[in-house]
């Protein structure tokens, strides 16, 4: 593993934050309202994984024959459905495919829509991305070359796609045949739950994480458990760490941290630290960091010998 370290001031979440404030305007960092305002194309096609009105994905698919390898993208927003929605992520849909990059971005029940949290929400999440397996045929896809790439909370929702092989048979969230992935790339992710508490309320504006788990660490242990990757090790596939050394929250000592955990433990573990940028911008294909976190994918999805 390499490990590029970093000196940041934030980690984790924030579609998450609904208000800029004066010093993020004098830092000149992106806000929420200029990263969800960035431009995107109409998807290929939208596609219905189950019954609900938010259970469904965009799918963009290249140019060409194929087989095309696949992108899943999952968007953050603190698993709040009046933060984000799969539409702050099409813009990095419009540029992968461009790149010949097919993917499938996916929305799930959020917060407090019926259905959502514990264990609705996490079942969305699977389903959504086993669903590839559905459309591979007709559309081309390449499903030996699939990775799930996920911002803020829903980097937290792509390290738990990438761990879910390793959840026990009683788990409610458990599933017997997972789509094998790749890797998961976590941009500015969160990785522990329980973590995450203590600064929820000044970046979520609220008790998210109980809400999504249903209850404290000492009421659901299990569930901190199964939903948390760093509890899950080793996860067995690549993961990539990329967030701003300005990110506007908390420090990424816990990134850092989980990175040499995993390590540790027998996984391909990386972070990537960004200067000059905050928690949007990584997430941006218009950024001056777009390079680095495009690289950072086409190498998951590189044809292997």
């Amino acid at each position: 593993m390499k490990i590029m370290l970093v000196s940041v001031i934030g980690l984790l979440t924030a579609l998450e934050v609904v208000a800029q404030t004066p010093s993020d305007r004098a830092a000149g960092l992106m806000t929420p309202g200029q990263f969800q305002a960035l431009p995107s194309k109409p998807a290929d096609y939208r596609l219905s994984y189950g019954t609900d009105a938010n259970q469904f994905g965009e799918l963009r698919v290249p140019s060409g024959v194929g087989p095309h390898p696949v992108a899943i993208l999952i968007h953050g927003g603190c698993w709040k459905a009046e933060y984000g929605s799969l539409r702050d992520l099409a813009p990095i849909a419009d540029m992968l495919k461009a790149k010949g990059i097919a993917t499938w971005n996916i929305e799930y029940r959020r917060l407090p829509q019926a259905g959502s949290g514990w264990p609705g929400t996490y079942l969305d999440v699977g389903r959504g991305v086993d669903y590839i397996r559905s459309i591979a045929v007709q559309n081309h896809l390449d499903l030996t070359r699939v990775i799930v790439v996920g911002h803020s909370s829903g980097g937290q929702m792509a390290m738990w796609v990438a761990a879910r092989s390793r959840l026990p048979k009683s788990s409610l969230i458990y599933i017997s045949d997972p789509l094998p992935i790749r890797g998961a790339i976590d941009l500015a992710g969160i990785i522990d739950m329980e973590a995450f508490i203590p600064v929820e309320q000044q970046i979520c504006g609220g008790a998210v994480v109980e809400q999504m788990l249903g209850g404290k660490p000492a009421e659901v242990p299990d569930h901190y458990a199964q939903a948390s990757a760093n509890k899950m090790l080793p996860v067995g596939v690549p993961q990539t760490f990329i967030w701003g050394q300005r990110d506007q929250f908390n420090p990424a000592s816990l990134g850092e941290k989980y990175t040499q955990t995993a390590e540790h433990a027998g996984d391909r573990a990386r972070m990537v630290s960004l200067p000059e940028v905050g928690h949007f911008e990584i997430a941006s294909p218009f950024s001056a960091t777009w390079p680095a976190v495009e690289g950072e994918i086409l190498s998951l999805l590189a044809k292997r010998p």
